[in-house]
């Protein structure tokens, strides 16, 4: 260490090429860090969906669930098998274990999947992906007085104009009803003209497809053939020939037939501030910008008022950039406080010069890091910068002690030079020491499993590189710089007001260190045992008092989020209209709470805008008319003059709305990391359902009467009703069997899927089915005809 220190001091050019080299490479290498909102991570999950539309959970869970899970028990890697079958839909989440190749362990769970061979006739194509996490940036508000069909055409036209913009490749529409062609045919009409949903649907494919036909070969070349008749429009399937009439004639799909180009049935709303909304969520993708992204968009919805129709308003919503902005102005203005803070500080007891260059460390050791990130996979995000805020109190630490020795050796022998090395080498080990203790401390963040682990290794992986920077700088790079030292000028009479100021304290802390550090050092070292004892003693306190509870441990602590949410889940089979009544009155609950959180002096809104979506979509984008959305932003904390905090508004809606009849979950959200993790989780396991539902039910109960508890929930849904229908023995006599009669009854009551359309980039599902009328009631059922063979 000794000939490191010397060759530095005695080269300048080495000292200071180092210097110049690290901060270029910091410099340079900033604008490549992506920054995001929260750290990436591999999820290390696969994702098994299976759609079954129509069946039950159960049906789902017996048919499609349970064998799935059969099968892929005991793949090599798999660690644990999650499961949801709800209404129509299974979906298989599979943890893989650290250590094992995800793609992999996906092929072989999709050829154990592949060589099941009795899945129901009418399961949908299953979805075997390994999960990817969506890394939303911002959303874009499209809100106006219009039309359902031209809000969401509008919607659509701005999502791929955003699409083009540069750096952006993945925005998505939601909070919209998904299209749907649906052909609806009544009972009267198929008896009328003794036709069956069978029949109509195979005429649709024989008149509505387009298909390749071949080649032929002519002398200027090769000429593919294609026949071209597929339907698009409500015109087009109106045209398809259904039936022949004696005279020659066809009954037209159009006259027997109400076709509609529209919407799924299942009702879904969106506003903004009181107006119809639709929502495009704007994501990044790889070592993509966040905040280059999010001023992109910003840019274009400046740029767009110009064009849009009279009434609508496009506004930026969630922006997850503008937190990660305002993290990077907390970590400029401490990183300026602390650098101040060190510089005043040390300048009371050392020289000007030491100060100075005792500070410039901070910048070095943090260029040093980012010059790193790259290289480690750590982006820009609320994780890293807490790390460099974390760090910032001790990365002067070592440069302090080296800079102090060096000027306490050029007050004893008045050589800077020889100062400078024997000052840094005498503290060079025990300051290498506590730099690597340190270090030590934050390694075991890397060795935490799991996505936490993967949010807590970009801490340790800018904490360890900052501290081994500065460490560098201490023996490299600040002797070099403090060897241009001299000793003050010991005549008080020709000092400077700062001299006076330094002596002045110098003799304070002199007096302070004499008079009563000194003598209680000597006591406490007399009686080292006892002394050892009284710190042993403050820790087993200190042990006592976390197990205890009075001092509390959260594994995430509560940053507070820009905006607050709630959701309210009715159980399912609720009507709309129903849900749509409570969802309201919270949202009316909300506005008087914005009308209430005002600053009187300037009359400043601390609640901007609130979001309401009646009927909020499923992870497949379908509506769930059991579930509304609430979300309010607030003012951000940099324009804030208010003392409120979004808890303190939680807390307030969640009193005010109180309990609601019939609700299965209400769930409030304030903070960034909320439901992360849960302060209370209890998980119970059985083989049956019927004793877990009432277990989970008594323990649900004996929580509600717990004091301080609230956002009390479990996985478990009650299904919709159901009607169990069996084939009568009598109709065997009439060839009829469980399968036709299912059939017939999937045809009218759900539709028969004739064909899937694609219109600008969408799959559109075309039914065939019953009118709504005849869908309603037990009556209708009892009514419908089932038909045998011969009509």
């Amino acid at each position: 260490m000794h000939s490191i220190i010397t060759f530095f001091v005695h080269n300048k050019v080495a000292a200071n090429l180092l210097m110049v080299l690290i901060l270029a490479a910091g410099f340079f290498t900033l604008p490549t860090i992506p920054a995001e909102f929260l750290p990436s991570y591999e999820m290390n999950i696969i994702s098994i969906k299976a759609p079954y539309r129509g069946a039950t959970p159960e049906e789902v869970e017996e048919h499609v669930v349970a064998k799935i899970e059969e099968q892929i028990q005991g793949i090599n890697g798999i660690d644990k098998i999650t499961s949801v079958s709800s209404e129509g839909f299974a979906a298989i989440n599979v943890e893989i274990n650290s250590g094992f190749n995800v793609r992999q362990v996906l092929g072989d769970i999709k050829e154990r999947v592949d060589a099941i061979t009795d899945f129901p006739e009418l399961l949908d194509e299953i979805r075997i992906t390994v999960a990817e996490r969506k890394l939303e940036v911002l959303g874009v508000v499209v809100s106006g007085k219009l039309q359902e069909r031209e809000l969401q055409q509008l919607g659509k036209r701005i999502r791929d104009e955003i699409l083009m913009l540069p750096d952006v490749s993945q925005a998505t529409l939601g909070a919209i009803r998904p299209a749907e062609f649906s052909i609806e045919v009544s009972e009267q009409t198929l008896r009328q003209y003794r036709l069956s949903f069978q029949k109509i649907a195979k005429e649709i494919n024989n008149n509505s497809l387009s298909m390749p036909a071949g080649s032929m070969k002519t002398d200027k070349g090769e000429v593919l053939l294609r026949t071209f008749g597929q339907s698009y429009s409500r015109e087009d399937f109106a045209r398809i020939p259904i039936l022949k009439r004696d005279d020659g004639s066809f009954v037209l799909l159009g006259e027997i037939a109400d076709i509609k180009d529209g919407f799924e049935e299942e009702q879904l709303e969106a506003t903004f501030n009181g107006h119809q909304s639709v929502i495009i969520d704007v994501f990044r993708l790889g070592d993509q910008s966040a905040i280059e992204i999010s001023e992109r968009v910003k840019n274009y919805i400046t740029e767009s008022k110009s064009f849009l129709p009279p009434g609508v308003k496009l506004s930026v919503w969630r922006d997850r950039a503008k937190i990660v902005k305002g993290r990077i102005s907390t970590l400029t203005s401490n990183a300026i406080q602390g650098a101040v803070l060190v510089f005043v500080l040390l300048t009371l007891f050392l020289r000007l010069s030491v100060a100075a260059w005792v500070c410039a460390g901070i910048p070095i050791s943090f260029l040093g890091a980012l010059a790193m990130m790259p290289a480690l996979g750590v982006t820009i995000n609320i994780s890293s910068l807490f790390a460099f805020i974390l760090v910032l109190g001790i990365v002067v630490d070592d440069a302090i002690v080296t800079g102090e020795n060096i000027y306490h050796h050029l007050t004893l022998h008045n050589d800077p030079e020889k100062a400078a090395i024997e000052g840094t080498y005498e503290v060079g080990v025990p300051v290498t020491f506590g730099v690597l203790t340190t270090v030590i401390a934050f390694l075991p963040l890397l060795s935490i499993e799991g996505r936490r682990g993967q949010m807590f290794e970009s801490i340790a992986l800018v904490v360890i590189p900052v501290l081994l920077f500065s460490l560098v700088e201490s023996k490299c790079i600040l002797p070099f710089h403090l060897k241009h030292l001299k000793i003050a000028n010991p005549d008080e009479g020709k000092q400077s007001a700062l001299q006076r100021l330094q002596t002045a304290i110098d003799s304070k802390l002199q007096c302070f260190i004499d008079n009563s550090y000194k003598p209680t050092l000597a006591v406490l070292l007399e009686h080292r045992y006892s002394t050892l004892c009284g710190f042993i003693g403050l820790f087993i306190i200190m042990m006592a008092m976390t197990a205890g509870g009075q001092i509390r441990f959260v594994f995430f602590p509560k940053v507070e989020s820009e905006s607050i949410q709630a959701t309210l889940t009715m159980p399912v089979g609720t009507p709309y209209a129903v849900t749509k009544k409570h969802t309201d009155r919270m949202a009316r609950i909300a506005k008087e709470l914005q009308t209430e959180f005002v600053d009187p002096d300037s009359g400043q809104q601390f609640m901007t805008n609130i979001l309401v979506i009646n009927g909020k979509e499923d992870s497949l984008g379908h509506p769930q008319s059991n579930v509304g959305y609430l979300r309010i932003s607030l003012l951000p904390p940099e324009q804030r003059n208010l003392s409120w905090t979004g808890h303190q508004v939680v807390t307030e809606w969640r009193k005010r709305v109180g309990s609601i009849p019939g609700a299965e979950k209400i769930y409030f959200k304030s903070d960034i990391f909320h439901g992360m993790t849960r302060p209370v989780e209890i998980q119970l396991h059985g083989d049956d359902f019927k004793t877990l539902s009432l277990a989970a039910q008594s323990t649900r109960t004996l929580l509600e009467q717990i004091p301080g508890l609230y956002d009390i929930e479990d996985t478990f849904e009650i299904g919709k009703e159901e009607v169990q229908i069996k084939l009568k023995p009598e109709a065997e006599l009439l060839g009829l069997s469980v399968i036709d009669l299912s059939r017939q009854i999937r045809q009218g009551f759900y539709g028969e899927e004739v064909q899937v359309l694609q219109r600008q980039g969408e799959d559109i599902q075309v039914l065939l089915r019953y009118p709504l009328e005849q869908r309603k009631s037990m009556l209708n059922l009892n009514r419908m005809k089932i038909r045998t063979d011969s009509g």
